[in-house]
């Protein structure tokens, strides 16, 4: 339920900033649509790189990270 109750936020947020912005009814509801598919993609590739900067890096002891 909370996953689903923060995509009705940020659909709602983005459309009325779009609208705010544009006072388009069509424009901000293809933001508000569009908008999320992009950020999922965006996301997917940014954990991607981030995987991938992790496999590279040695994991260091606590004691050494403690100074």
């Amino acid at each position: 339920m909370k996953t689903i109750s923060f995509g009705i936020v940020h659909f709602t947020v983005a459309f009325a900033v779009v609208f705010a912005l544009t006072g388009s009814l069509v424009i901000g509801g293809l933001v508000a649509v569009i908008e999320p598919l992009v950020n999922t993609l965006a996301y997917h590739y940014h954990e991607k790189v981030w995987d991938r900067i992790r496999a590279r890096t040695p994991a260091r002891p606590a004691a050494v990270l403690r100074g």
